[in-house]
């Protein structure tokens, strides 16, 4: 899986472009805003966009993909349907930032545990993490050993879990259970920040350890 990783937004946020090699198909990943950046790389690396990959519903990681939606003609895909509540809430999220308000939108397509998602010839495995959202998923490609993970997990750190409906003792089950079981040379594509792998967050990272928290 080839990635391409654009920081958006006033809040860092890690959209990315991951590619199939053999097919040159791409998905466009939890893009927050910013899309004349995006769109920019996407004519520049002569991109085909298969689909739009959503891990979760906070503003700052969908903020982009509806009018990508619109000017690509591709699909939006995830999370998983218990964050419906952050889509509707859509005009909210942007006021409160200090946006005007845009009409809510909705993925064409809600995804489950354990299922997968093609990109080209890639098989992602989705796994469902609560806790910093309800609903959020992960994205996991094996043969190259990387997942995305959204807001779940950092380098030395997780998610918030103060917005409504998060969970902290959901969140460190969710990393456990579904992200501390991969291979420890998984490299772990965070939603803001550097990347990190399963195996440095095992042995380092204070919140999941009990250290802080």
């Amino acid at each position: 899986m080839q990635v391409i990783t654009i920081p958006v937004t006033p809040f860092m946020q890690n959209a990315r472009l991951i590619t199939c090699p053999e097919t040159g198909k791409t998905a466009i990943v939890d893009p927050g805003g910013d899309v004349d950046r995006i769109l920019k790389c996407i004519d520049d690396e002569q991109l085909s966009i298969e689909c739009i990959l959503l891990t979760h519903g906070h503003l700052d990681h969908v903020g982009g993909a509806g009018e990508l939606k619109e000017v690509l003609g591709v699909d939006i895909i995830g999370p998983q349907q218990d964050e419906k509540f952050w889509f509707d809430a859509m005009p909210m999220q942007w006021q409160r930032f200090g946006f005007a308000p845009k009409a809510a939108f909705y993925p064409d397509r809600w995804l489950s545990h354990k299922e997968s998602v093609s990109v080209g010839k890639m098989k992602l495995e989705v796994r469902h993490c609560p806790g910093h959202t309800p609903g959020h998923v992960v994205f996991y490609h094996n043969n190259s050993s990387q997942v995305l993970v959204g807001d779940v997990l950092f380098k030395g750190s997780v998610g918030r879990t103060d917005f409504p409906k998060g969970d902290a003792s959901q969140l460190k089950q969710s990393i456990l259970e579904q992200l501390y079981t991969l291979p420890e040379e998984t490299v772990v594509l965070s939603g803001h920040g550097d990347n990190t792998t399963i195996g440095y967050e095992k042995y380092n990272n204070p919140f999941v350890s009990g250290q802080f928290g």
